[in-house]
């Protein structure tokens, strides 16, 4: 049994981790919604190809910069056990590391990417496709910004610091806003670029938030000392950042293949949305935007508790760290649950800051009821993997996703939405479907506590 004040100032740790975690989430994913917003006022034919390279764009990002979860479990680890010297040391070998697959990554995908789209949406329409390729023409090569960025962050968020990258972000915001406000429209007797303006604000975007992440790590007053003295041994020095490197990777590659497989089923999801037509498909990405201020939530709460359950672990202390899961997962399902009910009561609302389409707005409509039944699912699930990730069990996580993903979510997709006949609502049943199955399977595994005698 705890006491009341202990639980309260185990809330209290948790919310201050959490609350710039949760700002820092929706002001990078603001950067794609003022693009999907003012990309819906200049036309539906350019909204649905965001449903197209915006997904692509986060598939490729959160599948490949999965050494961030890493690096941020490394770092937190060594912060708990006092080594702050193994932190930097895993810090500095997740830069250069991100940076130099985010160069491998970017020139095959940007070669790839015009026959890729027109094999997997063959049902999309000509133009929608033609835009798709326009906007990821403009964002791949800025892909190795993408990836420092989610290393930099992690490192600070492992030694604590969620403020640093809820301020970059930020200004990463004001970059994204000017940049393209001006480029979509054509303002300032500059020509109207549609989707290539918002590509161009979102690259710009990733090399500011990288470059000042970057620059906090190396500054004078970084948490972490990535600016020591090299060694006097150059030999050892390197034998040093490959070996932080390793068990960096050891924790990243089960993650890595966990995104690669959530995505591979994201991008099957995403197909049976084509089959639906543009406008479902438009519909589906106003839906997102409106339940991306959730999921992000549930992951700002989900970094606070993997960075405080592997500090815990790092200190030997893996009954506090359970503790930490268990108060950030619930922290996150009441506050998702307000979003749902929010969800119930206003849906047209909601809808109309992406459009103002009447049959996108029915579709929406009638999607969002159930939307609202996953909250508290996904709040579970999203702390619960986030969690087990900063815990080094990204095996478990990885065994979650390739049942969830794959089977439930694709599955109960085709289902719902195509064998029933229900739409855009049946796509969003099969998604509510995922989040119940992985809230289960992931209560069990935290449960077994295997995730408390791992070494990272």
């Amino acid at each position: 049994m705890t006491s009341e004040p202990e639980d309260a100032a185990l809330t209290g740790q948790v919310w201050r981790l959490a609350w710039p975690a949760i700002a820092h989430m929706l002001l990078l994913t603001l950067v794609f919604l003022v693009g999907r917003g003012m990309v819906g006022r200049y036309s539906t034919t350019a909204l649905a190809s965001m449903q197209i390279c915006g997904t692509l764009t986060w598939t490729i990002v959160s599948v490949f910069s999965a050494t961030s979860a890493g690096t941020l479990a490394v770092v937190a680890r060594s912060v708990g056990a006092g080594d702050r010297a193994a932190a930097a040391a895993a810090a500095r070998a997740s830069l250069v590391f991100a940076l130099a697959l985010g160069a491998a990554v970017a020139l095959p995908l940007l070669v790839a990417c015009g026959p890729l789209l027109r094999a997997l949406f063959p049902h999309a329409g000509a133009e929608v496709v033609e835009q798709a390729i326009a906007y990821l023409e403009i964002v791949l090569p800025a892909l190795p910004f993408a990836f420092v960025e989610a290393a930099a962050a992690s490192a600070l968020q492992g030694v604590g610091d969620t403020r640093t990258p809820l301020s970059v972000a930020a200004i990463g915001n004001v970059v994204n806003v000017a940049v393209s406000a001006v480029l979509i429209f054509g303002h300032l007797g500059l020509p109207a670029l549609g989707v290539r303006g918002a590509a161009v604000g979102v690259a710009c975007t990733m090399a500011t938030e990288a470059l000042l992440l970057t620059a906090a790590l190396l500054s004078r007053s970084s948490p972490l000392p990535l600016r020591a003295a090299p060694a006097a041994d150059a030999r050892a020095a390197r034998q040093a950042n490959a070996a932080a490197l390793a068990r960096v990777l050891r924790v990243a590659l089960p993650a890595f293949a966990e995104r690669s497989v959530y995505h591979a089923g994201y991008t099957g999801f995403v197909a049976i949305i084509g089959l639906l037509g543009a406008t479902a498909m438009a519909a589906n990405q106003a839906l997102i935007a409106v339940e991306s201020v959730c999921f992000l939530s549930a992951e700002g709460f989900g970094i606070a508790a993997g960075a405080l359950m592997a500090q815990r672990l790092g200190a030997r202390s893996p009954r506090d760290a359970a503790r930490v899961g268990l108060v950030a997962a619930l922290m996150a399902i009441l506050a998702l649950s307000a979003f749902g009910v929010l969800f119930v009561l206003a849906p047209r609302p909601l809808l109309l800051a992406f459009s103002s389409d009447p049959e996108l707005l029915a579709l929406g409509e009638s999607a969002l009821p159930v939307a609202a039944v996953a909250q508290p699912f996904m709040a579970f699930a999203t702390v619960m993997g986030t969690g087990l990730r900063g815990a080094g069990d990204t095996r478990t996580v990885l065994a979650v996703t390739l049942v969830c993903s794959l089977l439930v979510r694709v599955g109960g997709t085709w289902l719902f939405a195509v064998t029933l006949g229900h739409g855009l609502a049946g796509v969003w049943m099969g998604s509510t479907a995922d989040w119940i199955c992985r809230s289960a399977l992931l209560a069990v595994a935290f449960a077994r506590g295997r995730w408390k005698a791992l070494a990272v």
